[in-house]
């Protein structure tokens, strides 16, 4: 599974889950992942979306 980091480009849109708070977002391919509570949290897919 790949995990994205605040702040790094999306390569796929879809719905992504914070692997910490397990709170979701929507990301649009070539735009920014938003910011976490805290540095070292990541992102996760959990819904492609075309």
């Amino acid at each position: 599974m790949i995990a994205y980091s605040p702040g790094e480009t999306c390569t796929k849109s879809g719905i992504y889950q914070n692997t910490t708070t397990k709170n979701e977002v929507t990301v649009v391919k070539g735009e920014p992942f938003p910011p976490t509570p805290s540095a070292s949290q990541e992102y996760k897919l959990v819904m492609p979306v075309r």
